[in-house]
């Protein structure tokens, strides 16, 4: 019987592959690093073509040239929740539009409020409409070209379109549906008919799975493109976040997951439905679950962003440089929405700002400043969750951006509260094998979950950290009416 698991995950940045043990071992891995296009501001934008489908036939084919067991099962998470329309085939019909990082949708959130109503969107799906929602998105492509959404389509994510490449079955998972806001009912776990017409005309409704179900299996000509015998299982899979939140052992009622990737996520693992307007309630991984999620529009996306503004060829050691820098950054604060910004302030025209330059400021300053920023941020969004729910028990830390221990240090110390710290290895990917594990009776629960190291608190920080976080909060609201100033001139 084979006992290793094929878990892939689509990022923003890389796809990855791992093949994994029954204990969560990582065998063997492989990456294809890609990127994202922003043709206009607002939008954001990947062709799933060669990306979504691409590279995961990439790094499958890498792992699987060496001489492995033959996988017991696959599944494959990415990035989400995306719009992209495809043929029967799964051949995609225009570029992907990303999550909430692509807000080209803002007139159409506002016409679905209207004609369906807030509070009845909130009320049934868990979630305001924002531009991390489907359905606004499904809007602007019909008014762009009429003719996607004929029933003979499919609307996909890249989950989704890998389950559809590799086995013919055109299905989504609950919690994959849970963002498709405004069209899924998140208590009654099923789609909204009515309002599914009346936003994705007569395109083709997906199955409902949830992530660990074995959906299909992969076919003959599958098989002859990726290397994946036939017959292999393939799961639902889901959204990457949710995927890494499996992989981190959060999955409690108060556990809570900070993601540091391109962008930073949050989730709260919960047993029964929060509702607010300034967050996501979403579906879980497990059946009759549900989870209170954030997420912010930069994260690693500004470092990267600072590092190519400066010239900065090498990431080794940049972040490094802020560590020398004192908490307060010698005077300066930082708005870090280069991007907008989401959850909780949905302001898709917030900007970034940085208050307090001097002569006397460098490089270090500036950059541990915008970290600093970044850590307001996500003590803003701790916050807000907490005030619908309980609070959060235990935080862990996950993804890229924990290989430096300065960002999450950071956090820890505006937090003022313990955080576990996963090894690198715990991503996305593992995640998958870990539901692919699960579908196929392999997976020992307790002995994937591994803690690297856990981050206190340092006191000395925090008088400097509660008088700056206020000063963030007050920042936003004096400067947000020159931000939409600007953004509209920018965009003109």
């Amino acid at each position: 019987m084979a006992s290793l698991v094929l878990g892939i995950d689509v990022g923003t940045s890389a796809t990855k592959a791992v093949l994994a043990d029954a204990g969560g071992t990582v065998i063997d891995s492989a990456r294809a690093e890609h990127g994202f296009e922003q043709p206009r501001p607002g939008y954001a934008e990947q062709d799933a073509e060669a990306i979504w489908w691409g590279d995961t036939l990439k790094v499958v084919r890498e792992l699987l040239r060496e001489r492995h067991d033959e996988p017991a099962a696959v599944c494959v998470s990415g990035i989400g929740p995306c719009a992209l329309v495809a043929d029967r085939a799964g051949r995609p019909l225009h570029p992907a539009i990303l999550y909430g990082i692509d807000s080209r949708a803002t007139a159409e959130i506002e016409e679905l409020n209207v004609e369906l109503g807030a509070d009845e969107i909130l009320g049934r799906g868990g979630s305001p409409l924002t531009s991390q929602a489907v359905g606004p998105k499904l809007r602007w492509l019909s008014k762009s070209d009429e003719t996607l959404l004929r029933p003979s389509n499919r609307l996909l994510m890249p989950s989704s379109l890998a389950v559809l490449r590799l086995t013919g079955e055109y299905v989504l998972d609950h919690h994959s549906a849970s963002q498709c806001d405004p069209l899924y009912d998140l208590r009654e776990a099923t789609w909204i008919d009515e309002w599914w017409t009346r936003i994705a005309g007569e395109l083709s409704k997906p199955r409902l799975f949830w992530p660990a179900e074995v959906v299909g299996e992969v076919s003959r000509a599958a098989a002859e493109e990726t290397g994946i015998p036939v017959g292999t299982p393939v799961c639902a899979g889901t959204i990457d976040a949710w995927a890494e939140s499996i992989a981190a052992g959060v999955t409690h009622p108060g556990d809570l997951m900070i993601m540091y990737g391109s962008t930073i996520f949050l989730i709260e693992s919960m047993a029964t439905p929060a509702f607010s307007s300034a967050l996501w309630a979403t579906a879980g991984v497990e059946p009759g679950t549900f989870s209170l999620a954030a997420g912010m529009a930069t994260g690693g996306l500004a470092v990267t962003w600072l590092r190519a503004l400066i010239g900065e060829p090498a990431w080794d050691g940049f972040l490094e440089r802020a560590a020398g820098v004192p908490p307060g950054s010698r005077g300066l604060l930082a708005l870090p929405y280069l991007a907008g910004e989401r959850t909780p302030i949905f302001d898709p025209a917030a900007r970034g700002v940085i208050v307090g330059l001097t002569l006397t400021h460098g490089q270090p300053e500036v950059l541990r400043a915008l970290l600093e920023g970044i850590a307001f941020a996500v003590r803003h969004n701790v916050e807000t969750m907490e005030s619908v729910s309980s609070t959060c028990n235990r935080i862990v830390g996950v993804g890229g951006g924990t290989r430096s221990g300065v960002l999450p240090q950071i956090v820890t110390d505006v937090l003022g509260r313990e955080q576990s710290i996963c090894p690198p290895s715990v991503g996305a990917s593992l995640g998958s094998a870990r539901l692919a594990a699960r579908a196929a009776g392999l997976a020992d629960e307790a002995d994937w979950i591994r803690i690297e190291r856990i981050l206190e608190p340092t006191e000395s920080s925090a008088g400097v950290y509660s008088e700056l976080y206020d000063r963030y909060r007050d920042l936003y609201l004096r400067t947000a009416e020159d931000m939409h100033a600007l953004a509209e001139l920018g965009a003109s």
